[in-house]
């Protein structure tokens, strides 16, 4: 049967404790014993060895007489030098042992205080990780003291729990955008359900138009959906590069978006130089170009142009989506790009095109992680009530000898200045 050893002789405190004492007592034993054996070898002790000699005395002449039947023990003066050397060291083996007894004692207590002052932070580090829980990560370890390595420490579990906390923040937000955003249309749903699809006596035409609206609601539902989808795939680490040709991918969504464009009497304009290679996931980046097309698809004015490019420059290949659309000011060009943000919010109803269609603010937020997540980025050059440029800037795979990448991508707009009509 195993026996189970004390929850206090399992700890880091009770075996530094070991260790410190265990040190301590192994120095002092090769100190005292290469003391010992120094002075052994040099002082040549060795234990009295006596002989027997009669006793004398002096007659009444001054002749030296012998006692008949009286001896004594005598010895000679080296030997009871090296018998005293011998009583000393034997005294000093002894003390040594039992001071080293009474040292083991004494550095076990020494060894637990220190080891338990040492390893204080580390309690504190761990309370305060009990005290964290998934819904709380606001706790932290804030240690002070010495800058040494259980300071690193919890400054590093500090900034993991600071990360930790955004991460969560920004996913409750999500969540809570995400659930309001799906709440509108399947309010819809059930409004035009309960009012006009569930009963027999609507008219045709009332059912046209609440089936026309329950559709417009279930493709922004699944627009959403999409969205969520292709964050969650790009943020897979299961993910495999490979090279894309970005005209090709443009090329395709064009086609797609073509029809949409020619209800609106939109007239795509197509600038896709051939060669710019971009190592990546093709469906990512056809997301990324099918969430811009969409867009000016359905921000356009209607009977305007919308063009789409495909290039390269300092070692940048870009994808380039250009409307005449009611444009993005200036304060919001940074927070276009985050989740749930509808361009032109700010601005006044005069400069929204009245399109009917309102769909979720993730589309540019995917834009931009798929951009980023590719070693790139994306830029936004726009001109209220003129219109705006969406710039994909991808590191270009097929650099030649005599083209290098510039550090960052270029600022200015690929597509050139808008030429006033």
């Amino acid at each position: 049967m195993k026996l189970s050893r004390p929850p206090s002789a399992q700890t880091i405190r009770f075996r530094l404790t070991l260790a410190y004492s265990a040190v301590l007592i192994a120095l002092s034993a090769l100190l005292l014993g290469g003391l010992y054996f120094a002075l052994e070898a040099f002082l040549d002790p060795k234990p009295l060895d006596p002989i027997t000699v009669n006793k004398v005395y002096k007659d009444a002449h001054g002749d030296i007489k012998v006692k008949p039947g009286q001896v004594i023990q005598a010895a000679e003066i080296s030997s009871i030098q090296s018998a005293v050397n011998y009583q000393t060291l034997q005294t000093l083996r002894n003390y040594s042992a039992a001071g080293m007894g009474v040292l083991f004692l004494v550095s076990l207590g020494t060894g637990w205080w220190l080891s338990g002052r040492a390893l204080r932070p580390v309690r504190r580090i761990t309370a305060t990780a009990q005290e964290i829980s998934a819904t709380d990560l606001s706790r932290r370890i804030a240690l002070d003291g010495p800058r040494d390595e259980l300071r690193n420490l919890a400054d590093t579990v500090d900034d993991m729990l600071e990360r930790l906390e955004s991460a969560f923040l920004a996913q409750r937000q999500l969540v809570d955008d995400a659930s309001h955003e799906l709440r509108n249309p399947l309010a819809v749903i059930q409004a035009n359900v309960d009012a006009v699809l569930a009963h027999d006596d609507t008219t045709p035409e009332d059912r046209a138009q609440a089936t026309a609206i329950v559709a417009r609601a279930i493709q922004r539902m699944t627009r959403l959906v999409e969205d969520l989808l292709a964050s969650a795939r790009r943020s897979s680490p299961a993910f495999v590069d490979a090279d894309v040709d970005l005209a090709a991918i443009a090329g395709e969504a064009a086609e797609e978006y073509q029809l949409l464009a020619a209800d609106r009497e939109l007239r795509v304009v197509r600038r896709l130089s051939p060669g710019p290679i971009a190592a990546g996931d093709a469906s990512a980046l056809r997301r990324a170009v099918d969430n811009l097309l969409s867009n000016a698809v359905r921000l356009a004015r209607g009977g305007s142009e919308l063009i789409l490019a495909v290039g390269s420059r300092n070692g940048w290949a870009w994808i380039a989506v250009r409307d005449e659309g009611p444009g993005i000011a200036e304060e919001d060009a940074d927070r276009v790009f985050d989740r749930f943000f509808r361009a032109g919010q700010r601005q006044s109803p005069a400069t929204v095109p009245s399109t009917g269609q309102r769909r979720a603010g993730l589309g540019l937020a995917i834009v931009r992680q798929i951009a980023e997540s590719h070693g790139g980025t994306v830029a936004l050059h726009s001109e209220l009530g003129v219109g705006s440029t969406f710039i994909l800037w991808l590191p270009e795979r097929s650099l030649t000898n005599t083209t290098r990448r510039s550090p960052t991508p270029p600022v200015e707009d690929p597509l050139g200045p808008r030429i006033a009509d």
